[in-house]
């Protein structure tokens, strides 16, 4: 993929360091109770809800939960596979990317669909969720472009699968 290549896994290599810690010390606030996190934790994201007037974290709609509780259960795993794989340079990177971006590109269009939608979102907050919708199709993107210069394969050569045998 050359130089342009490695400048994209650079960027999701820092984005998806950031989604190790993110989600499960301040998203996960929304779903788990607060008592099991220290007070500065709970502060940072008070604070970032009254400064960003982050509507959505304040009023706690049942998508937004559901969306929290995918996060955790699905995206977070797939942030540290996804660190992993590039420090280790492993093959199935694109394919766990394909599916972290195409997974944040859904969850996203929901999100920024209610912001725009309602008009409650100002543009602060907007500028706060937009770039995770970027960071979704450039993942997808990655995922798409590892897959199509892995195939090789030509319509000329035989299936490595033998023709079964008549047995009468």
């Amino acid at each position: 993929m050359g130089a342009f290549g490695k400048l994209i896994d650079a960027i999701l290599f820092l984005y998806f360091a950031l989604m190790v810690f993110i989600p499960p010390l301040f998203d996960a606030q929304t779903v788990l109770p607060k008592q099991i996190y220290p007070a500065i934790l709970t502060d940072l994201n008070r604070n970032y809800i009254a400064d960003f007037g982050d509507y959505l974290l304040a009023e706690e709609p049942h998508f937004l939960v559901g969306l929290i509780w995918h996060e955790l259960v699905l995206l977070w795993p797939l942030s540290i596979a996804n660190v992993y794989a590039i420090l280790a340079g492993k093959s199935w990177f694109g394919t766990t990317c394909l599916l972290y971006g195409a997974s944040v590109v859904t969850s996203m269009s929901a999100v920024l669909g209610e912001m725009l939608g309602s008009g409650k979102a100002s543009e602060k907050l907007l500028m706060m969720y937009v770039p995770f919708m970027g960071i979704g199709i450039l993942a997808t993107l990655r995922g798409l472009v590892s897959r199509s210069t892995k195939s090789t394969g030509s319509v000329d050569k035989r299936s490595a699968v033998k023709p079964r045998r008549k047995l009468a």
